[in-house]
């Protein structure tokens, strides 16, 4: 799976959590940039994620992220391996 793969399959994530159909996944963005990225929204944007992209995220990894960059690097790396 290439990174416009998935930064295509956040992006819809993305705007179905938030209901809003101009909000972009770019490797900058964080929930800093996003009014309504609270803890329940993040919660829904990894379990969205895992089904969409089948895998499966430990605390600790989520842990380590800082934007939406760091995410779509992990995901490659657990469709990878």
């Amino acid at each position: 799976m290439t990174d416009p793969e998935i930064y295509d399959g956040l992006t819809s994530i993305l705007r179905q959590v938030f209901d809003d159909p101009e909000l972009v996944a770019t490797p900058d963005l964080s929930a800093h940039d996003v009014a309504e990225w609270d803890s329940f929204n993040h919660i829904n944007i990894v379990v969205a994620s895992e089904m969409r992209f089948g895998v499966s995220f430990k605390s600790s990894e989520l842990e380590d992220l800082k934007n939406v960059g760091d995410f779509v690097a992990l995901i490659r790396d657990k469709k990878a391996a």
